[in-house]
């Protein structure tokens, strides 16, 4: 008798640890809503609409903010808008999920390269390839990108001479 009320004590704990435990989503399972907003958001930049585009991927981030593959779609849109700081932002976020994630990492490679930081966007291509075992697509892509790349001296010019942009305004860590 002098035990029971331990063993009631642990028993509820026990429940519910095990019941919290149990409810919670793998990163990995992402809402079906939020998964069909973004590939929405995608048919919408395919047709231009880069305003809807837009409204359809952070609504799909306001119902699953763990869809990194919105934050992917956000940073191409920004690409679109010719928006490379907000690209990289969402690229940036997308890696914060799972930084493994080889089409964020190509993609803010990329948008790297366009603003001179071709040696930041080596080392994604170094990360990529380290990821994939043998040739894959985004290596290759990041590849090209980098080799094409203007040299660094007509890219300083190229930004002294081109007006600031909402894009170019400083990054702050959320």
């Amino acid at each position: 008798m002098r035990l029971s009320p331990l063993a009631i004590a642990l028993s509820l704990t026990l429940a519910t640890v095990s019941s919290s435990v149990h409810g919670q989503r793998v990163d990995d399972d992402i809402d079906a809503r939020s998964t069909a907003l973004v590939e929405a958001g995608r048919a919408a930049l395919a047709e231009g609409d880069n305003d809807r585009a837009a409204d359809l991927v952070e609504s799909a981030l306001a119902v699953d903010p763990r869809n990194r593959d919105g934050f992917i779609a956000l940073a191409e849109i920004a690409e679109e808008r010719e928006l490379p700081g907000k690209a990289i932002r969402y690229y940036r976020e997308a890696l914060t999920i799972d930084p493994n994630d080889l089409a964020a990492l190509e993609g803010q490679g990329r948008v790297l390269v366009s603003r001179g930081a071709i040696e930041r966007a080596r080392r994604n291509l170094v990360r990529i390839e380290a990821l994939c075992e043998g040739d894959c697509p985004e290596a290759v892509s990041l590849a090209a990108v980098i080799e094409a790349a203007p040299p660094a001296a007509q890219l300083a010019a190229r930004d002294v001479l081109a007006p600031a942009t909402e894009a170019e305004e400083p990054v702050t860590a959320q």
